[in-house]
């Protein structure tokens, strides 16, 4: 048996329905499918080890095969693969199905203490430190490189403990090779500098370490999200103690075997899977960290923070957002319905920066409206397994929770244009839903959803748009579509947004600094931005 789980992976095994395998692996963006294991579909079949004459033989067959789900899962602290303490395991339900498919040793107190305890170990020999920073990159590189083996796996975890579609699988893992190698190769660009003092006076800065960084991560997207965060603390020297989300944590401990495969120092990299109330909170109230990044709700937020400011501990925080996209009375319609729709639809609308407001002007609200049911009926709900566009909620407690605020609006005197009660079928789905005559002090304008819910609030002048979309309490993203530049100019210029995308959404990349204002958070992930959260900076003054 492997150390990390009850039993090795086993392969493949037909699919059969309610087992605890997934379905076909699709491709998508020309991402190709590594082996044979998979349904084979011509909207997607471009596999790059393919021949032409393999790939016209293969084309209309139907052979829906899985990957086994492991039934069990250990804890990574200090390079060992350890069960809990005290026995306990959180059940993995997928949110397709809602049924149990895994269990993951329940992390508390001890495990947090003796990750801890390993990473400042760790950190006090100067396994990172005495490293170059340019062999902290390559080892980023070699994580990477890792991840390609294990690709097929992580795609089916995201599928049935996350409810990603299985392209969005693919792509998750892409996304987090890419997040290692950026930072890999600005491992060793992060300088110091020279300051003048004049004769018999040398004096200098550099870049120091934290020290251990507790870092606590969302259930939304926890490989990505994750893998930057820890990349961006090993690059710069620090360990990392990483509490991975409950309700999907399966994608991190593949990303644990792969720093361990790659060579990561013991203690350097150490996941433990708990509840926040026990798990977390031990965490971030931990007597031997120096450093929290953290990626959730406001609410939580404000109690690591509260636990922070008892010992000042420098913090990254992540939080929530309700972004709104502006669409002037000159906007292409087709483009803006496409994006917004892209927007607020990706992973069900569980993103923080997902296109959650579209504050239209009064005389393309109808027409435009119109355009985005379109979209909406264009999308297939249903789990990522079956191959569908748009998967589930993550769970049953989020559902209630959506559906709840979905009555609130109707009884504030929102129009329920589509969407808003969950899907007769197994599993945790709500489908498109999309609110008209809104007002922008209506509970469905102001709070998250979190969910597949577009509200759309009118406007008549550019400087109405502007109140709207900067009156609530957030400011993590906002878009704008016009075909005037000028306007799209001034407009991204006064709203109060960390990013502004302009006739797109999620314009950018890995290279582009990402973060919030206001209760958004502050602090930046991606871009060279993010490394300047993990470091400080340290004077050396010499007299000669």
């Amino acid at each position: 048996m492997h150390p990390r789980h009850g039993r090795r992976h086993s392969g493949i095994k037909p699919f059969l329905e309610g087992s605890a395998g997934t379905g076909a692996t699709v491709v998508e963006n020309g991402h190709p499918i590594p082996n044979l294991h998979h349904v084979i579909d011509e909207r997607h079949w471009q596999p790059a080890c393919a021949s032409p004459t393999l790939r016209h033989s293969q084309r209309n067959i139907r052979c829906i095969v899985a990957a086994e789900i492991r039934p069990y899962w250990r804890n990574f602290i200090g390079g060992e693969w350890l069960d809990s303490s005290d026995g306990r395991s959180i059940p993995i339900v997928d949110p397709g199905i809602g049924k149990v498919i895994s269990q993951v040793a329940c992390g508390g107190a001890v495990e947090i203490d003796l990750a801890v305890a390993a990473a400042r170990r760790c950190f006090q020999e100067r396994r990172l430190q005495s490293l170059t920073p340019a062999a902290r990159g390559e080892l980023m590189f070699a994580i990477a490189e890792e991840l390609e083996t294990l690709a097929d796996e992580i795609a089916e975890l995201e599928v049935h403990d996350n409810g990603k579609t299985r392209a969005a699988g693919y792509n998750e893992v892409k996304l987090t090779q890419r997040y290692l190698r950026y930072y890999g190769g600005m491992a060793d660009k992060l300088e110091g500098r020279q300051i003048p003092l004049g004769e018999n006076v040398v004096d200098y800065t550099i870049r120091m370490p934290y020290g251990v960084s507790a870092q606590i991560v969302p259930w939304n997207g926890p490989l990505p999200v994750g893998a930057r965060s820890i990349a961006c603390a090993l690059v710069t020297g620090n360990t990392v103690v990483l509490k991975s989300p409950e309700d999907s944590p399966l994608s991190l401990f593949v990303l644990a075997e792969a720093c361990e495969r790659a060579g990561v120092p013991k203690g350097a990299v150490n996941i433990v899977c708990g509840y926040g109330p026990e798990a977390g909170a031990a965490l971030v109230a931990h007597k031997d960290i120096d450093h929290i990044v953290f990626t959730g709700s406001v609410a939580t937020g404000k109690s690591v923070l509260r636990a922070a400011a008892e010992r000042v501990i420098p913090c990254v925080m992540e939080l929530g957002g309700k972004s709104a996209a502006i669409a002037y009375a000159d906007a292409d319609l087709d483009n803006a319905a496409r994006n917004i729709a892209r927007g607020i639809l990706h992973h069900a609308g569980q993103i923080c920066s997902a296109a959650s407001r579209l504050v239209a002007h009064r005389s393309i609200v109808g027409p435009l409206v119109e355009k985005l049911k379109a979209e909406a009926a264009r999308r297939t709900v249903g789990p990522g397994a079956e191959g569908c566009d748009m998967g589930p909620v993550i769970s049953e407690r989020q559902l209630q929770r959506i559906e709840t605020l979905c009555e609130v609006g109707v009884t504030e005197g929102a129009t329920l244009a589509t969407g808003g009660k969950r899907l007769a079928r197994e599993g945790f789905f709500l489908p498109p839903t999309i609110f008209t005559d809104v007002r922008p002090d209506m509970r469905v304008a102001q709070e998250e959803f979190f969910g597949p819910v577009l509200v759309v609030i009118p406007f008549d002048t550019p400087e109405e748009a502007i109140a709207i979309a900067n009156g609530t309490d957030y400011g993590l993203a906002a878009g704008v579509f016009t075909r005037d530049l000028k306007l799209a100019l001034w407009t991204a210029d006064r709203l109060v947004a960390g990013q502004v995308y302009v006739n797109d959404w999620w314009v950018g990349g890995v290279e582009t600094p990402f973060g919030g204002t206001r209760r958004s958070g502050y602090g930046r992930e991606k871009g060279q931005e993010a490394l300047l959260g993990y470091v400080q900076s340290k004077n050396i003054g010499i007299k000669l």
